[in-house]
């Protein structure tokens, strides 16, 4: 398989390149689509789709390829995969209808190929400001799939205006659903692994009280006031956001299966149940750590990890995405550049990829999950 990116801010910048390529005799099948909500995305696909290429994607919290990261704007990868070796699924999901949807697409994948894998994105926040349950997802799939089979992906992004994100698969789109490119695992591997590099801080701690998203008590005491005072921050100060000023630097590390933990961020303060709203339910009982943020060793801690991971699988790569959390580039500054970067430098692949509301892959050693505050990459190989 043959794979190139392109990064644009524009249609016309996109069709100029999408000439050279196909010009230059390459004759993609498939594009996986990475969009600001500002740009044009109707036009995008309807380009891409008269060239006969098939389209998946969701728009974005900013966007990169190879050397390139930017905002507003867009990434596509685009493979030469067989028609054969793939299908696209895509389900707008009405209201408590999660686990119908993870049934339907399980259906689909396994009706299509014995050993399916995925590349997944579901929205992130819909037009009504409502978040997504992307946990839920992640246990209505394996109730649907069985625990082994792989996927990866991201939740979609509206450049930080939580006012509406989309998932898309060639003309249909929503605001509330998932979209995902079905793989037939026997000819085309998945390789990949979710890293944050966020440390524990301090104790263990518990939470007490909690329903659904909402955390009330840590340790018995109000977790908006525990949080918040641990930590040296004011609530009351004008335009406090305790999701953009306090939770990409201080989220929870929350211990999962016995060998793994992801991170847990406060999306905000619901005053009128003194709660903290969490992207990932945290039941009463959960233990975790308040944690700090990485340190300039992430590079380094992520790099080793893919390239360990490379070495034992004899793996190489034709193409590589990178699911990367919205939250990394205000705590990390120009090393998420440098992280993603060096995972496309690693494989020597044609990369993209967006920053999300919310990342799906396996830790290192762990389950599939939901993850938060994660760079999230997967190598893509068809067998030779």
């Amino acid at each position: 398989m043959k794979a190139k990116s392109i990064s644009g801010n524009s249609v016309s910048n996109i069709k100029s390149a999408l000439d050279t390529f196909i010009a230059e005799g390459f004759k993609p099948t498939i594009a996986v689509v990475f969009i600001s909500v500002k740009q044009d995305r109707k036009s995008i696909i309807s380009l891409l789709n008269a060239e006969g290429i098939d389209v998946f994607g969701a728009t974005s919290c900013g966007e990169f390829i190879n050397g390139k990261q930017t905002e507003g704007e867009m990434a596509i990868l685009l493979m030469d995969l067989s028609k054969e070796l793939y299908s696209l699924e895509f389900d707008k999901i009405e209201e408590g209808q999660i686990e119908i949807a993870a049934n339907n697409l399980a259906e689909k994948a396994l009706k299509k190929f014995t050993n399916p894998t995925l590349l997944l994105c579901s929205t992130g926040i819909n037009e009504k400001e409502e978040f997504f349950e992307g946990q839920k997802l992640v246990s209505s799939l394996e109730k649907s799939f069985g625990p082994h089979t792989v996927y990866f992906g991201g939740m979609a992004g509206d450049d930080w205006s939580l006012k509406g994100t989309f998932v898309f698969v060639n003309e249909k789109e929503t605001d509330y659903g998932i979209a995902a490119l079905v793989l037939d695992g026997n000819k085309v591997q998945l390789k990949g692994m979710a890293t944050t590099g966020w440390k524990p801080m301090g104790i263990s701690r518990k939470a007490t009280k909690s329903k659904a998203n909402l955390l009330y008590e840590i340790d018995g005491q109000p977790a908006v006031d525990m949080y918040l005072k641990y930590l040296g921050k004011d609530a009351s100060a004008k335009n406090f956001n305790v999701f953009k000023d306090v939770a990409f630097e201080y989220p929870f590390i929350v211990e999962r299966d016995g060998n793994e933990t992801v991170l847990i961020s406060p999306m905000k303060i619901v005053q009128d149940e003194k709660a903290l709203f969490t992207d990932i339910e945290m039941p009463v009982g959960t233990s975790f750590w308040f944690a700090r943020p990485p340190d300039f060793d992430i590079i380094e801690e992520i790099l080793e990890k893919a390239d360990q991971l490379k070495e034992l699988e004899a793996a190489e790569a034709d193409a590589l995405l990178i699911f990367s959390c919205a939250g990394r580039p205000p705590v990390l500054g120009p090393m998420v550049t440098e992280e993603n970067d060096g995972l496309a430098n690693l494989w020597n692949a044609p990369m993209a990829g967006f920053f999300t509301y919310g990342e799906y892959g396996r830790a290192e050693k762990g389950r599939q999950n939901l993850h938060s505050g994660a760079c999230c990459w997967v190598a893509i190989t068809e067998n030779k």
